[in-house]
C-alpha cells in the first residue's frame, strides 16, 4: 500500500480493533473511524472519510444477532443501506473497499462446509440485512472485496468465547448446544488476513474461519479444560433454548478460495483460542 491511507471504519469494535492494531504494527497508514465521529448512516460524513482515503476497510455493522429481529430497520439501515452508500460513493471516488459479511447469510442445511457459490438463504434478519449488504455493495460498481465470517472472537466486545469463560467462572453449571458446527475464528487472525488482502487490493467474495469444525459444545469444553475451571457442562440442543432469532446450525465453511490468496495456511481453530486464553 505504500503511503496510502486506509480508512477503517468500525475501528473500535471487535474486528476494528484488532484489523487497526495489525495494520499499525505493519507500518500501513491506517486512520480509524467509529462513532461518535463517524456514523456511517449519515452521508456527508461518510463521503468525507472516502475522499480522504485511497481504500476503505468497512468492520462496522449492527450485529445484534436477537435484537436485529425486533430493530429490522436499524438493521438495515446499518448493514445493507449504509453499504450501498459506501459502495456508490467508492465507485464515484475509485477506491476500494474490503467489507465483511457472515455465515448467517446460510440457513445452515446443506451436508457439507459451504462455499462461495452456494446460494444464500438467510433465516433470521440479521441474516438478511447482511446479505442486502453484500449484494448492494456488489451492484455499486467500486471495486471490493466481500469476506464472510463465522463464530469471531476477541478482546474487544461481547462473542460466544467471552461468555463461556464468564460464566464458567461464576461457578454456573453450562448448558451448551451441540448442534451447531463451525470454527471459532480469532479477530486477531482474520486482521492478518486483512493485511495481505490491502497490500493485494483483492477482489471478489470470500470465506475466512479458523481450521476445523467443531460444535459450540466442544468448543466451551475445550475453554473450560483449558482454563482448568471446575465446573460442570452439558450438551443440550437448539431448541431448549429459544430465542427471537434462529441459528444455522452448519456453519461450517470451505476456505480452499482464499487460501489460495494468504501468505501461511490458515491455522487450526484451537491454536488461537489456546493463546487467547493464555492472555485472558
Amino acid at each position: 500500500m505504500g503511503r496510502d491511507v486506509v480508512a477503517i471504519l468500525g475501528a473500535r469494535g471487535m474486528l476494528g480493533s484488532d484489523v487497526t492494531a495489525a495494520c499499525t504494527r505493519r507500518g500501513i497508514n491506517v486512520r480509524p473511524y467509529d462513532l461518535p465521529e463517524l456514523d456511517i448512516t449519515d452521508p456527508e460524513q461518510l463521503e468525507r472519510v472516502i475522499r480522504s482515503a485511497d481504500a476503505v476497510v468497512n468492520c462496522a455493522a449492527y450485529t445484534d444477532v436477537d435484537g436485529a429481529e425486533s430493530q429490522q430497520e436499524l438493521a438495515h439501515r446499518v448493514n445493507a443501506e449504509a453499504v450501498r452508500l459506501l459502495g456508490r460513493m467508492a465507485a464515484d471516488n475509485g477506491k476500494w473497499v474490503l467489507h465483511f459479511s457472515t455465515d448467517y447469510v446460510f440457513d445452515g442445511e446443506l451436508d457439507r462446509p459451504y462455499v462461495e457459490t452456494d446460494v444464500p438463504n438467510p433465516i433470521n434478519e440479521y441474516g438478511q440485512s447482511k446479505l442486502a449488504g453484500e449484494r448492494l455493495l456488489s451492484q455499486s460498481g467500486c471495486a471490493h472485496c466481500i469476506v464472510r465470517l463465522q463464530w469471531t472472537y476477541g478482546s474487544h466486545g461481547g462473542n460466544f468465547v467471552n461468555g463461556v469463560v464468564e460464566r464458567a467462572r461464576s461457578g454456573t453449571h453450562l448448558k451448551v448446544v451441540d448442534d451447531q458446527v463451525g470454527s471459532p475464528t480469532a479477530t486477531t487472525e482474520v486482521a492478518d488476513a486483512v493485511c495481505t488482502f490491502l497490500s493485494r487490493q483483492t477482489r471478489g467474495l470470500l470465506h475466512y474461519a479458523a481450521a476445523g469444525y467443531a460444535s459450540r459444545f466442544e468448543v466451551a469444553k475445550f475453554i473450560v479444560e483449558r482454563l482448568g475451571l471446575n465446573v460442570g457442562l452439558s450438551p443440550c440442543r437448539s431448541g431448549d433454548f429459544p430465542s427471537p432469532a434462529r441459528r444455522p446450525l452448519n456453519s461450517r465453511f470451505n476456505c480452499d478460495k482464499i487460501q489460495a490468496y494468504l501468505d501461511r495456511p490458515i491455522r487450526p481453530w484451537w491454536e488461537p483460542l489456546e493463546s487467547f486464553l493464555r492472555q485472558l
